[in-house]
């Protein structure tokens, strides 16, 4: 009796009885998803007898084969076969069908499922291959197959996300607190090089956290934004885009049909719609555009501890405290400070004993160009932006500019993320 074999070469074998008379032909393989193990259990048998479909139980298994399946009885329960929640048909559900590298945060297909048996003899999922090299040993009369058990990539399962969401019955859906492991840009990169339907099921698995969902957004190109916002309401639209940073929440409201855009802005909370309605009256090619109108000010008289202390009560991005716009008592712009400059500072100083005299900054009609040169300059990951009477009303991070500057072909390509 083997000690591993393939989904492939066990669809389509005879089942035979404990004489060793045949039964039928094996259909598929029944296995149960989500016990939080690095296998997956093998329930059972999907197979045909006289035309029926019937569940062939783990237990009534004798030997399992490349060739053959054989039982332990001469009688088999004749109901008709249903899958049950949380029950998977590896054939039919996983068997050439992408699933989620984690480890490599890539698609593959899953060309072949192997199966291991365990000392216990029971059976179990041990992972996939997804090379082309059990796909091509399967166009091969069944006669002449043998039984490869030759894997150069092989995939263990505690490494796979399997899509389920085309599964008829299944409650189960991606977990979640696996994606969570990954970075959101990785996230979209999955979501980018899966089908519209792979998509949605990481978007739903994701969206069980709302602000690591707003994150994967902001991370998608334009058109991937579009799609998956387009079958939404508008309160679900408005929901993520009041999660999004302000300035990336702007551009992708630019991005929707024109008449979904005041219904959705509307659905947004108050303080979210106050901040993308000043946003949207700059061109978003200006620093008024491109600016997060989000961050932290302290008054030059306050201490390197009230500094800290404001950043520490502060639920914004780590792009957003970066920097510390210190102003006068007139709310102007007196010079900034690093969070790096602070955290080495003495905590009982004053930050105006901290201060340059000239502080780098721009106004808000200054274009990219002009953006950008002044950020090089000066070696800066973030700068503030000022009205006409000197106050800061955003800062803008070397990220917005490195979205506008780099070349698209340059960016993250829709298909990265499949092998």
């Amino acid at each position: 009796m083997p000690d591993v074999v393939h989904v492939s070469s066990l669809a389509g074998s005879p089942l035979l009885d404990s004489a060793g008379q045949r039964l039928g032909q094996v259909e598929d393989v029944v296995a149960r998803l989500g016990s939080g193990e690095d296998e997956a259990p093998v329930i059972g048998l999907m197979a045909r007898i006289g035309g029926r479909e019937l569940f062939v139980p783990a237990h009534r298994i004798q030997q399992l084969g490349p060739y053959s399946v054989q039982t332990s009885t001469t009688k088999l329960d004749l109901a008709q076969f249903e899958r049950r929640p949380g029950e998977v048909l590896l054939r039919a559900d996983m068997l050439d069908r992408r699933v989620i590298n984690l480890p490599n945060a890539r698609l593959v297909t899953a060309h072949e499922v192997e199966l291991v048996r365990g000392e216990e003899g029971t059976w179990r999922v041990a992972g996939i291959d997804p090379s082309l090299r059990p796909r091509l040993w399967r166009l091969l009369p069944r006669r002449f197959r043998g039984h490869d058990t030759e894997h150069r990539q092989f995939v263990p399962w505690r490494d796979i996300e399997p899509f389920v969401g085309h599964v008829p019955t299944s409650r189960l859906r991606l977990a979640a607190r696996r994606l969570t492991h990954l970075h959101p840009a990785q996230i979209a990169d999955l979501v980018e090089a899966a089908s519209h339907e792979e998509g949605e099921e990481i978007l739903e698995a994701v969206g069980q956290d709302k602000e690591l969902e707003a994150d994967v957004f902001e991370e998608l190109d334009d058109e991937h934004q579009v799609e998956f916002l387009r079958e939404r309401s508008d309160q679900a639209a408005a929901a993520v885009l009041a999660r999004m940073d302000s300035d990336d929440a702007a551009d992708l409201l630019l991005e929707l049909d024109q008449d979904r855009r005041l219904p959705i802005l509307n659905a947004m909370p108050p303080a979210a719609q106050s901040k993308l309605r000043v946003l949207l009256t700059h061109n978003p090619q200006t620093a008024g555009g491109m600016m997060n109108p989000d961050f932290i000010t302290v008054s030059d008289d306050a201490t390197v501890a009230d500094a800290l202390a404001r950043i520490r009560a502060s639920t914004l991005g780590l792009q957003q405290i970066a920097i510390v716009c210190v102003v006068d008592d007139a709310g102007k712009l007196t010079d900034t400070l690093s969070l790096a400059e602070l955290v080495r500072a003495d905590a009982s100083q004053k930050v105006s004993d901290l201060l340059d005299t000239f502080a780098p900054c721009v106004a808000l009609e200054a274009d990219v160009p002009e953006v950008a040169r002044r950020m090089s300059d000066y070696d800066l990951t973030a700068m503030p932006v000022l009205d006409a009477d000197g106050r800061p009303v955003g800062i803008i991070s070397v990220d917005d500019v490195l979205e506008l500057l780099v070349p698209e072909e340059w960016r993250r390509r829709a298909g990265a993320a499949r092998d």
